[in-house]
C-alpha cells in the first residue's frame, strides 16, 4: 500500500482504518500467537517467566516497567516490541508528530486538511523509526521531553509567544504513534517524572504555560534497577500508579541457559586468525564464575551481575588462546585452563565489591571467583572430596597424591606449545586414570582441560599447593618437600 497511497483520498479509498497502537500491538500479537510464531526472539531463559508476562501486559494494553539488575536483556526486550507493530505507517506528511490522517491532533495537520483536503500528501513511516528511546539522566529537562517555545521560530513566523505555533515539541509529542522508552527510570527527577502523568492518563501537554488538549497515542516502556531507588532515587508514587504492569526480569537459571546467551552475544569465530577449539568444559567453567559471583560475599548482590561479564570474559578468553597461538605461529590450537588467567580484566571491571571484598581486592575475588568454579564443577564430575573423607572416597585419589609426592615440582607454562603442553599433562598418568573410571566420555580436545581442572580442584580441596610462577604455575604436594626436608 506504501508505495500506491499518496494522498488522503487514496488512503481512504483504499479501505485504511487507523487504530491506536496499543490496539495495533495487542492485535498483531494475538496473530503471532494464533500462528505459534515466537513474539520475541534470541531472549533465553525468559520463555516460562518474563515473555508471558509482558504478553499479558500488551493484551491488557498497559504501559510497562520492567524491572531487574543490569545485564537482564530490559532494553532488548522492549526494542523486540517492534516486531509487533505494522511495518508500515501512514502520516501527514511533513508533521512532526507524525499525525494520523485520518483523526489529526496537531495545528499544522488540521491546517493542511482543511486547505487540501483529499489531495493532502501523505508520508510512510517504517516500524523500525517508530522506536524512540531517551536515558534519564539527572540533567534531562522537561524541554527536552515535552518541548518548549521556540524564539526563533516566532521571530521567523512573525508570531507572538501568545499562538501555540511557536512551541517546539520534545521528544515524547515527537514519538506520536510510537513505541517511547526511557531507560533508568529512577533516575529521572521527581519533578521531571511528574511531567510524564498527564502524558501517560490524560494526554494533556503543557508547554510553559500553554495547555494542549493533545491525546497522545504512545507505548510506553520504562526500565528501572533496584539497585537505584537506594542509591540515586526512585520513581513517584503517582507515576508509579499510572504504570499498568510492572515485570520482575532476572538472571539465566541454568548453565544451558547461561551458554547460549554467551554463545549468541559473543564475537563471532570468523573474526579470530585461527581456529581455537573449546572444549564444553570450559564454557561451563565460564558460566559457573558468573554463577558464583552472585553468591559471594565478595560481591554486592544489589548491584548484581550483569550478562555482559560472561560474554566478555569468553571474548578475552578466547583472545588469550588466539595470541599464544599467534605467538607460536600455529594456525589452531585448544583452549587450556590456564587461559582463564586472560578473564580476569573482564570480571574486575563488571563487579562491585562490598567492604571484606575491597579489603582483599578486586585481582582477589576475581581469582576466587574461578577457583571457586571450578570447585563447584568438580563435584559433578567426580567423587567429592569431604573434610572427613570416607577411605574408598580418598583412595580414589591417592595415585595423584603420590606422583605428586614421588616427582616434587609440577609446572604448566602458560605459553608452551601445544605439544609440551600436552606431553607435560600425560606425565601424570593417574589423572588419565581418574577420567577413565569418571568421566570415559571425555572428548579428545576435552582431556587435557579435564586434566588441569582435577588439579586446580585438588588444589582448593588442600590436597595439593599451587603458586604463581613468572611464566606459569607451579602444582606440589602440599606436605611432601616439608617431610623430605626432615
Amino acid at each position: 500500500m506504501q508505495n500506491k497511497v499518496k494522498t488522503l483520498g487514496e488512503l481512504k479509498n483504499a479501505g485504511y482504518t487507523s487504530r491506536s497502537i496499543k490496539d495495533e500491538l495487542r492485535e498483531n500479537l494475538i496473530k503471532a500467537l494464533q500462528a505459534g510464531k515466537d513474539s520475541f526472539t534470541g531472549i533465553h531463559g525468559y520463555e516460562q517467566t518474563v515473555i508471558p508476562e509482558l504478553e499479558r501486559a500488551i493484551l491488557s494494553k498497559h504501559n510497562i516497567n520492567l524491572l531487574g539488575l543490569r545485564g537482564q536483556a530490559k532494553t532488548r526486550l522492549a526494542r523486540q516490541l517492534t516486531h509487533l507493530l505494522d511495518e508500515w505507517m501512514p502520516i501527514i506528511e511533513g508533521s512532526e508528530i507524525n499525525d494520523d490522517p485520518m483523526s489529526p491532533i496537531s495545528r499544522f495537520a488540521k491546517n493542511r486538511i482543511d486547505e487540501m483536503g483529499e489531495k493532502t500528501p501523505i508520508s510512510w513511516v517504517h516500524r523500525t523509526d517508530r522506536f524512540f528511546e531517551k536515558l534519564a539522566t539527572p540533567d534531562v529537562t522537561v524541554a527536552d521531553l515535552i518541548g518548549d517555545i521556540d524564539p526563533i521560530k516566532a521571530v521567523n513566523l512573525k508570531l507572538s509567544y501568545a499562538d501555540d505555533r511557536v512551541i517546539h515539541f520534545g521528544m515524547i509529542p515527537r514519538a506520536n504513534r510510537c513505541i517511547f522508552v526511557i531507560n533508568e527510570l529512577p533516575d529521572l527527577q521527581a519533578r521531571i517524572q511528574v511531567s510524564l502523568f498527564n502524558i501517560l492518563e490524560e494526554g494533556d501537554v503543557q508547554i510553559r504555560g500553554f495547555k494542549l488538549r493533545m491525546p497522545l497515542d504512545m507505548q510506553f516502556v520504562f526500565t528501572a534497577n533496584p539497585e537505584d531507588y537506594t542509591n540515586r532515587g526512585s520513581i513517584v508514587t503517582p507515576l508509579k500508579d499510572r504504570i499498568g504492569s510492572q515485570i520482575l526480569t532476572h538472571y539465566p537459571e541454568s548453565l544451558t541457559v547461561a551458554k547460549t546467551i554467551t554463545g549468541q552475544e559473543a564475537t563471532e569465530k570468523e573474526l579470530r586468525s585461527c581456529n581455537i577449539s573449546v572444549p564444553e568444559l570450559a564454557k561451563d567453567l565460564l558460566e559457573q564464575i558468573g554463577f558464583e559471583a552472585r553468591k559471594s560475599e565478595y560481591i554486592d548482590q544489589k548491584s548484581g551481575i550483569s550478562a555482559r561479564m560472561s560474554i566478555t570474559a569468553y571474548e578475552n578468553l578466547i583472545s588469550t588462546a588466539e595470541r599464544r597461538a599467534i605467538l607460536q605461529n600455529n594456525s589452531s590450537t585448544t583452549l587450556r585452563f590456564s587461559d582463564f588467567m586472560g578473564v580476569i580484566p573482564a570480571i574486575t571491571g563488571k563487579v562491585e565489591l562490598v567492604y571484606e571484598g575491597e579489603q582483599e581486592g578486586a585481582d582477589f575475588v576475581a581469582h576466587h571467583l574461578i577457583s571457586q568454579a571450578a570447585k563447584t564443577l568438580f563435584t559433578t564430575l567426580f567423587p567429592k572430596i569431604e573434610k572427613l573423607e570416607k577411605e574408598e572416597v580418598e583412595g580414589v585419589y591417592d595415585g595423584v597424591l603420590a606422583w605428586f609426592f614421588e616427582e616434587g615440582r609440577f609446572e604448566l607454562l602458560d605459553d608452551s606449545t601445544d605439544k609440551d603442553y600436552q606431553k607435560n599433562l600425560f606425565r601424570i598418568q593417574p589423572l588419565d586414570l581418574l577420567i577413565r573410571e569418571f568421566q570415559p566420555n571425555t572428548s579428545k580436545q576435552s582431556i587435557n582441560f579435564t586434566k588441569e581442572l582435577i588439579l586446580w580442584a585438588l588444589v582448593e580441596y588442600k590436597k595439593l599447593s599451587k603458586e604463581r610462577i613468572t611464566e606459569g604455575y607451579s602444582f606440589q604436594d602440599l606436605y611432601g618437600n616439608f617431610i623430605k626436608e626432615l
